[in-house]
């Protein structure tokens, strides 16, 4: 895969793809640019080389319909703030109009789009949405990891209809980062596996299985694990239609010789409420009407002594409902714990990523990615649409 240092750009039209996917309050305002800031080498390199840099995002799921609250308007302005630059927003993000305010751009201009989903066809991929882009420039840079799993017009569709075509700096330090923690780790490595479901990370922990030392799992899909061996998990969140896979899992565990850590205690509600009443009890002794919300201090201490001696740590999901302040601690003590340890960590985008920011340690990850379903694609041992389209391109 090039990756934008290998062609050559100066004077050129460039059409980068980004995730301006952020975060607002009901004012309009945006309340985390991270998304913005990641991709500022990618386009101040475009600027340094002279380029005429063209930015297209996506904002929210407006369906196909002109949605005006989900403008790319306040991204524009920000990103106008950060490269001290003017930032002109086209009112669409094809036709004659923003042809024209293409054909004006001088070099070291910037343009941005208006939201692609304003366009049912950018999902679906559609080839003439995807052509009509294409049009618009003479090199297409893909920057946008977060949505490199979806195989959409302005990701897939467009490196068939354009000249030249390679990654933005922010895709190939995604790239980069798995490869050093998954496809060519220094050992141990650990994974941590926390969330909701034990069905929206089978295939990650499948493939993981093949690949790690040690495995954690927190999280509401521990459940799902815990009652496989036995336990009862009074009203706790379960899949019970995975309980014989959890038991094949944790069997292929054993037979791989990769030690699998489950929580030993717990904290417990009577409802799944900020309010509730809570208690802390092992896994073993559950009450009937309660359900469990987070990892209690025994399997925090447990979990700590695991990451110990670890080369590689990798994490995506958090250890409970961390939302709420009562089930917040087991969460933010492994956020603690991964972030004082001495080993290569990659926090998997989503709520972990949410997680350590609150936590004040994002400075002490090694690397945060800013693609949940991305990464756990990848996780799951599979190519990303976006990765390899520019790569058939490169070898067209």
């Amino acid at each position: 895969m090039k990756n934008i240092k290998d062609l050559d750009i100066k004077g050129k039209r460039l059409l980068v793809r980004v995730d301006f996917n952020v975060p607002m309050d009901d004012q309009g305002n945006i309340t985390d640019d991270i998304r913005i800031r990641g991709v500022l080498p990618t386009i101040n390199h475009a600027l340094d080389e002279e380029a005429r840099v063209i930015i297209m995002s996506h904002m929210g799921r407006p369906k196909g319909e002109h949605v005006p609250r989900l403008s790319m308007a306040p991204a524009a302005k920000r990103l106008s703030r950060l490269i001290k630059k003017d930032v002109k927003l086209a009112p669409d993000c094809i036709g004659t109009e923003v042809q024209a305010m293409v054909a004006e751009m001088r070099p070291g201009d910037v343009l941005m789009l208006e939201n692609l989903r304003f366009y049912k066809e950018e999902q679906q991929n559609d080839e003439d949405f995807a052509k009509k882009l294409a049009e618009l420039a003479d090199v297409y840079i893909n920057d946008a990891f977060a949505v490199a799993h979806r195989a959409h017009a302005s990701v897939v569709g467009v490196p068939k209809f354009i000249k030249d075509a390679a990654a933005g700096f922010l895709l190939q330090k995604e790239m980069d980062y798995f490869h050093r923690s998954v496809s060519d780790p220094m050992r141990p490595l650990l994974a941590i596996i926390g969330g909701a479901k034990v069905s929206s990370k089978l295939g990650a922990l499948r493939n993981l299985l093949d690949r790690v030392d040690k495995m954690i799992i927190g999280g509401a899909m521990a459940n799902t694990f815990l009652k496989s061996m036995g336990y009862e998990v009074g009203q706790s969140k379960v899949e019970d239609d995975l309980l014989e896979t959890a038991a094949e899992l944790l069997e292929k565990a054993t037979r791989q010789g990769v030690k699998f850590y489950l929580p030993v205690d717990c904290v417990v509600a009577d409802k799944f409420d900020p309010r509730a009443e809570t208690k802390r009890t092992t896994v073993q002794e559950v009450p009937k009407d309660w359900m469990i919300l987070d990892i209690g201090p025994a399997s925090t201490v447990l979990f700590g002594e695991a990451l110990e001696g670890a080369k590689t740590i990798i994490w995506n999901g958090p250890m409970g409902a961390f939302e709420m302040d009562a089930f917040s601690r087991g969460t933010m003590a492994m956020v603690q714990q991964v972030a004082s340890s001495h080993a290569l960590t990659i926090v998997g985008g989503g709520d972990t990523d949410v997680a350590v920011h609150r936590a004040g340690e994002s400075n002490n990850i090694s690397y945060i990615s800013t693609g949940g379903g991305a990464f756990l694609m990848l996780m799951e041992g599979k190519e990303l649409p976006g990765v390899v389209a520019l790569q058939e391109k490169n070898r067209g």
